[in-house]
């Protein structure tokens, strides 16, 4: 099929013929003043999403139906909205840019891990202040089926929490109390499937052809083998190839994750409609960044592996473009755990302004394996840059697998075989390999070429779990600067850091999720244990192990804090010459400052002719040891040590 597009007139006619029509329906039922502002925003943003949606379904859906009705449904929500939320979107709109501040610091957690309930969450707020934090993201708490729900990732309602952690009002609740601080919540927006307990599937149990229409399913096995020709099983110990057969409705249902996970038809554009609304409700929660789950699956196309397809990226840019008419406070974040060429393409003003950096995730967890940086800095110089007011979320793990997420191409550019290396990783992080100090376990690992993926805690996976084993300094010691290490330069590469609670007092992995029948053969429940609020007691004191990573994390913090330079995403990567120690600078005006940071076990020593030929000075002040360096000779560079140099000209 041709491109299809519209010309400027046809869509200031349709707008022309859709807005008195929504104002003759809503007019009179709110302030004179905060009307004319929402109508023009309409005016603004609406003929965008016309023209996405145009892109999207063309003539094959009631164009001005469906454009009245998703308009509708937006002003309905945007009544809705609170005077408060209405308020914050004033500001935000003030400071369009104010994710990408060097006071953004992050942390994630499940609710009933760290504190039970909702209600006890507020009661933590204080904790999460004392560590620096003020973006909480909330691991999926809504009502989910019994038994496997794959961690929260299974919605049997957008508009239910699970009761056992609270209800939807202690949420928005919790939001409000959380603003009151200057913090904002994450929550997830899982829109490329349901449960197959959702009200829509059920319906569709029930041979409801129009529910049916909500997901793809076929009535023989002919679709599904000629799609499964060209598509790679997400989880394939799960179930082979993406469809899963439900003799009550005899069809075929795509399920891309697993068999209890169905797969919305963004080709209906009702379903664009409904989730749209399911979307602008959690808004109105005060939920202030949605992070998109599985962006790359959400369009599918015969002859294609169903992944990052074009027609993706135009669904969210029109969901982009329903949240700056109704909630323009909210703010995407992309989850895109596929090629890094690919990860990018999530990112942009129009699309998702935040997007985690699984690539940059891979390689920190690369470099303390291999105790070299040459394909972390490699990697990154090509893809760290990105549109100018748009942020990279950058973390060390989250409550997903570690997945070697890297280029083939640039581990080959470095003369590295990336097969061989994603199985010296996997080896190297679950045990098997001479010498490992770490201790994972493997996830979804092939058994007979033992590729795969890798679960485990940060505190394991860099060595902490064995010296504790052992009862031995040395070890312990090591394992900290390097946990410290990886927590330092997501605090000062660029973007916003995100720490998973619980890594900064050290918390293990826990065995003990293969008691539960629920957890049993998903090994990433290792590194999801409940938070140990005994251990965190000792983040005062600093001789113990939880005392010494809380209060070096706590000053990292402050660090990235109180030094502008380490605002946005500009960030300048810098050859030294030494494969062991990663170096960039991070500038705001005429304000700079240098990070090192060595991957070796050994002190680096880093000639100080290279330091001056990038206009650093011979004295130099190191801010995270608060030591004067006389760098006329070397600059040596201790163990895993992490440095911010002041003294660049």
């Amino acid at each position: 099929m041709p491109d299809i597009k519209l010309t400027e007139k046809q869509i200031h006619q349709t707008l022309d013929r859709i807005l008195p029509r929504i104002e003759e329906k809503y007019a009179g039922t709110i302030d004179n003043a905060e009307w004319h502002g929402f109508i023009e925003r309409i005016n603004v943003h609406f003929p965008t999403l016309i023209k996405l949606l145009y892109e999207l379904y063309g003539r094959n859906f009631d164009f001005f139906y469906h454009l009245e009705s998703i308009l509708s449904t937006a002003t309905k929500m945007w009544i809705q909205r609170s005077p408060e939320l209405k308020a914050l979107d004033a500001i935000r709109q003030s400071s369009p840019q104010w994710y990408q501040s060097n006071n953004m610091v992050g942390a994630m957690c499940y609710v009933n891990l760290f504190s039970d309930d909702l209600k006890g969450l507020v009661t933590k707020i204080p904790y999460l202040k004392e560590l620096g934090i003020n973006y909480i993201h909330l691991m999926p708490l809504f009502i989910t089926p019994e038994g496997d729900n794959d961690g929260g990732y299974a919605v049997s309602s957008y508009r239910e929490v699970d009761s056992e952690l609270g209800t939807m009002e202690e949420l928005s609740l919790f939001a409000a109390e959380l603003r009151k601080h200057g913090m904002s919540l994450v929550l997830d927006f899982i829109f490329n499937h349901t449960a197959d307990n959702h009200d829509w599937a059920k319906r569709a149990l029930k041979g409801d052809e129009e529910f049916q229409d909500y997901y793809i399913m076929f009535p023989n096995r002919g679709m599904p083998d000629q799609y499964e020709k060209t598509i790679n099983p997400v989880f394939k110990d799960d179930h082979p190839g993406c469809f899963t057969y439900r003799n009550r409705i005899k069809k075929w249902i795509w399920t891309t994750f697993h068999n209890y996970q169905w797969d919305l038809n963004y080709a209906n554009p009702e379903v664009f409609t409904k989730m749209s609304e399911e979307m602008l409700f959690l808004a109105n929660q005060g939920i202030e960044i949605l992070r998109l789950d599985a962006v790359a699956f959400i369009w599918k196309k015969m002859g294609t592996n169903c992944e990052n397809l074009p027609k993706a990226h135009l669904v969210i840019k029109a969901f982009n473009s329903l949240v700056k008419i109704v909630a323009p406070s909210l703010l995407f974040k992309s989850e895109a755990i596929v090629h890094p060429d690919e990860v990018v393409k999530y990112i942009g003003e129009d699309e998702c302004q935040l997007s985690y950096n699984p690539q940059m995730m891979a390689l920190l967890w690369n470099s303390i394996a291999t105790k070299k940086v040459k394909l972390l800095r490699h990697s990154l110089s090509k893809r760290f840059e990105i549109p100018q007011n748009c942020t990279w979320v950058n973390y060390i793990r989250c409550h997903d697998d570690i997945g070697w997420a890297f280029s083939n191409e640039d581990a080959e550019e470095i003369g590295k075989n990336p097969t061989n290396h994603r199985k010296f990783l996997s080896d190297f992080f679950v045990g098997r390999f001479p010498g490992t100090f770490s201790r994972g376990l493997p996830f979804q690992e092939d058994p007979n070429t033992l590729e795969g993926r890798v679960s485990g805690t940060t505190a394991s996976l860099a060595g902490l779990e064995e010296a504790l084993k052992e009862n031995d300094e040395e070890k312990i010691d090591l394992a900290i600067k390097r946990i410290l290490l990886l927590h330092g330069i997501i605090l000062s590469i660029g973007g916003i850091p995100l720490i998973y609670l619980g890594d900064e007092i050290g918390l293990l992995n826990d065995y003990h999720y293969e008691n539960d029948t629920e957890k049993i053969g998903d090994t990433r429940w290792i590194h999801r244990p409940k938070f140990d609020w005994e251990l965190a007691k000792q983040r005062s004191d600093a001789e113990s192990v939880p005392g010494r990573l809380f209060q070096s994390l706590q000053k990292l913090i402050q660090i990235r804090k109180n030094n502008v330079a380490f605002s946005g995403s500009d960030t300048e990567f810098v050859d030294l010459g030494d494969v062991h120690v990663l170096s960039y600078f991070k500038r705001f005006e005429e304000y700079s400052l240098f990070i090192l940071g060595n991957f070796n076990d050994k002190t680096q020593k880093i000639a100080g002719i290279k330091l001056r030929q990038l206009g650093l000075s011979k004295t130099l002040t190191d801010i995270v040891s608060g030591r004067t360096i006389i760098a006329t000779h070397t600059l040596e560079v201790e163990p895993y040590q992490f440095m911010v140099l002041v003294g660049a000209r």
